[in-house]
């Protein structure tokens, strides 16, 4: 794709040194910085990109932020406490803040998302026209997807829609999932088919594309691969893309018309 700006929507960065969470959902033993990842762009050819929040460190959102505001080809989402305030929200999007994560999955009991800090969040991030980004589970899925959903915000939703591997596209989140692409304010990102199947995921990928079309999805590595350090590669989840998306005007879409303007809000003939 010569003379195409391309982007990565989903990857993490950090350093050793960061502060984690009590009870992290693993510890990883090495590093992968913000040099270390605009490396692996570089060298696959990638040259914008999304930090995503990780749930690894909570609210500590400093080191993506730094890393955006130093690098104008990144993005970043954070996690927040909802009590924070427009003000330093306001100051987050200057330094290249795009959206909110929720990284609920591995959470026994999650905030209500329709309590009333939540719905001011959620009034914010549609203010600063900023994304909710899910990551929450699959059982919990649909009834969060409602209530962002009415709250009026773009919404990017994780790893193929979260279905479940055993039913597939059949899967009653996944439907949600196909439900809500047609608000129109509603992505969902292409990452992370190491960690479902990749069967499982070819045919996710396909019923979306089929029901959304490309303007509706994104691809992202989700580098540098936690937990599936010694069986992934860059590489490979590009390898995936082409696979799932034989058609080369659709993959530019996905990597990069979608999220240009998603993320970036440029068009891809204006980089």
């Amino acid at each position: 794709m010569g003379g195409t700006a391309l982007v990565d929507s989903h990857a993490h960065i950090w350093t050793k040194d960061l502060p984690m969470v009590d009870k992290p959902r693993h510890r990883p033993s090495y590093e992968y910085s913000v040099q270390q990842h605009l490396a692996a762009m570089d060298d696959h050819g990638i040259q914008y990109g999304v930090v995503t929040a990780a749930s690894l460190f909570g609210t500590y959102n400093d080191y993506s932020i730094a890393a955006t505001k130093a690098n104008k080809r990144l993005r970043a989402t954070v996690i927040l406490d909802p009590s924070v305030d427009r003000y330093t929200m306001q100051h987050m999007k200057d330094d290249g803040v795009i959206g909110v994560r929720l990284v609920w999955i591995a959470l026994e009991s999650p905030p209500a998302i329709d309590s009333h800090e939540y719905r001011i969040l959620l009034r914010r991030v549609r203010d600063l026209d900023w994304h909710v980004h899910l990551h929450v589970g699959t059982t919990r899925l649909p009834e969060i997807l409602r209530h962002v959903e009415s709250a009026g915000v773009k919404t990017v939703i994780d790893h193929f829609g979260n279905a479940d591997p055993a039913l597939g596209v059949n899967c009653p989140a996944f439907q949600s999932v196909l439900r809500s692409l047609d608000t129109g304010r509603t992505w969902v990102k292409l990452s992370g088919a190491y960690r479902v199947t990749r069967e499982r995921v070819r045919d996710s990928a396909r019923e979306l594309l089929k029901v959304a079309g490309p303007e509706r999805l994104v691809w992202g590595s989700d580098a540098p691969f936690a937990g599936f350090e010694s069986t992934e590669s860059y590489q490979r989840t590009l390898d995936d893309l082409f696979e799932w998306v034989p058609n080369p005007q659709d993959r530019r879409k996905i990597l990069s018309d979608t999220p240009l303007s998603l993320f970036f809000g440029v068009s891809s003939k204006s980089v």
